[in-house]
């Protein structure tokens, strides 16, 4: 008796069409795996170098009842002209107060202090945010 062979011999005809296809798959996945990390990498830089204005809280400290003394650091160009909201808490989570502080010193980085008057007590003082004013 003979053996009937089922299928062709290995290595003599080339690759099936099977690992074509799984080689072209690899190649169009690694590609738009670059492209992701390409515009990923692209807006994540002109996200940054957009902001204008950056600002931190370098300390705060609860001078009362109804006034908490903040310490505020903003990095900015020479010319820049902004506004940075400040907000402070309660216990509870509640704001009880809110300012907003104009920034118009022509330096890179400008250091001030900010009363902000509160309702209550006060727990804490955050940034919320800088944003750059229209008039340049």
């Amino acid at each position: 008796m003979t053996a009937v062979r089922e299928g062709l011999p290995d290595g003599r005809y080339g690759r099936s069409a099977d690992q074509r296809a799984d080689r072209k798959l690899k190649i169009v996945g690694s590609v738009l795996g670059v492209a992701l990390l390409g515009v990923i990498g692209w807006s994540g830089v002109s996200y940054i170098t957009g902001q204008d204005l950056s600002g931190r809280v370098i300390t705060w400290d609860a001078v009362s009842d109804h006034a908490v003394k903040v310490h505020l650091e903003v990095v900015k160009g020479t010319d820049d002209k902004g506004v940075c909201t400040l907000r402070s808490q309660s216990a509870d989570g509640s704001e009880v107060g809110r300012k907003d502080v104009t920034i118009d010193r022509r330096a890179d980085q400008v250091d001030t202090e900010v009363t902000v008057r509160t309702t209550r007590r006060a727990t804490n003082a955050v940034l919320v945010g800088c944003t750059v004013s229209g008039n340049r």
